[in-house]
């Protein structure tokens, strides 16, 4: 655990009231006026600033307890957020630097500070400001642009001896065994995984071995493609939409093209798409023709996704691009494989896939819209 400095001697500190907290003013810093805000908990996230600050101090704590304390806090504030690092073993002060400079060298870390508008955790003070924001990204500026984004605004935090989260021990024993039943289902479903592919015989052709694998890799992009879509970030979803052109996947997605029927989004579509696809080729590798005639009928939307781009939308999304890679180098393994040969006659399963197809994008267009009402409901509270 990482304990900080105490305050200054009373003689440099001006203890004051604010809003039922202790607060001080140091050389060149005034006490806070208002307790101002802290930005909306996303539950989306799996961290909040509360969590990144312990992490920082190096105060024992359960994300998934800790998290939960941040969220239900009754006032969402400064003020609020005291209260709740005193129940962690924590004191902490209020203050806001009038002389912005002089307050950031004198400045013990971390700390919880304002930049632009929302707050984050100052990590290290140097030539450089290191902080890291309520997503876990790690951001560095120079000490003049931290300056200048910095509104003055910072929570100090002093940790008393053996700070810790409330029954930490209960709660770190419970967040073990909720992370095992995660680490519990990615070794089942990867054992189902591996005997389809061996007792359905996938692995004894080549075409049927790629095929999976670019269902794979389907899944992957078209699950970056729904985060942009539900508006949560993703370091990754960022670099590879940012390999052909900045910022290009956001302003296509962002069009009205970017729903299908104005109802679902191509994210979507592209994820029912390869579920499906690879669910089917598993369980039921005899109908790899008809996969075959699902994918031809779906070429024709890589030409206008395309064209649209380069001329409406006039901006290039990367992983859009991967998408339509994807769905013709399925086309090739299978016309290599030889699966269009025995697509005719149509018989009823042709149809039942079909229907798989429909009921895949219209539950994950539910799932989708709950979570993202789940997800405004929370941020109104919060406001």
């Amino acid at each position: 655990m990482k304990i900080l400095p105490a305050p200054p001697p009373s003689s440099s500190i001006e203890t004051v009231r604010k809003c039922g907290a202790t607060a001080a003013k140091w050389t060149g810093m005034s006490c806070l006026k208002n307790c101002s805000d802290l930005s909306a908990y996303n539950p989306m996230k799996q961290t909040t600033i509360f969590t990144e600050l312990l992490t920082a101090l190096d105060i024992p704590h359960s994300r998934d307890y800790s998290n939960h304390r941040f969220d239900s806090m009754t006032f969402k504030s400064l003020f609020g957020l005291t209260k709740l690092l005193s129940d962690y073993g924590i004191d902490s002060e209020g203050i806001i630097a009038t002389d912005k400079a002089t307050a950031l060298s004198a400045m013990p870390v971390p700390v919880l500070a304002r930049i632009d508008g929302t707050f984050v955790v100052v990590t290290a003070i140097g030539d450089s400001v290191d902080f890291v924001d309520s997503g876990s990204t790690r951001h560095s500026l120079t000490r003049d642009s931290f300056l200048s984004e910095w509104t003055g605004e910072t929570l100090v935090p002093y940790p008393r001896s053996g700070a810790s989260e409330p029954d930490y021990g209960l709660h770190r024993d419970i967040e073990f065994l909720s992370r095992a039943k995660v680490w519990i289902l990615a070794a089942v479903s990867m054992f189902i995984f591996l005997w389809l592919f061996i007792a359905n015989g996938i692995c004894r052709h080549v075409s049927t071995v790629l095929l999976t694998a670019i269902d794979i890799a389907g899944l992957s992009v078209t699950y970056l493609l729904l985060l942009k879509q539900l508006g949560i970030k993703s370091d990754t979803a960022e670099s590879v939409c940012g390999v052909i052109q900045a910022g290009g996947c956001n302003t296509v997605l962002g069009t009205s093209a970017s729903k299908f029927f104005g109802l679902f989004g191509w994210s979507e579509v592209g994820f029912a798409y390869f579920s499906v696809s690879l669910a089917t080729l598993l369980i039921f590798p005899q109908h790899l023709p008809y996969l075959a005639a699902v994918n031809v009928c779906c070429l024709p939307f890589s030409f206008w996704s395309v064209w649209y781009q380069h001329f409406r939308a006039r901006a290039w999304c990367t992983l859009c691009l991967i998408v339509q890679g994807l769905l013709w180098l399925s086309f090739f393994c299978y016309l290599g494989g030889g699966w269009f040969k025995d697509i005719f006659p149509l018989r009823i399963e042709f149809f039942i896939l079909g229907a798989s197809y429909i009921a895949a994008l219209l539950g994950l267009n539910r799932l989708l819209a709950g979570m993202q009402y789940y997800r405004n409901a929370k941020i109104e509270e919060t406001e």
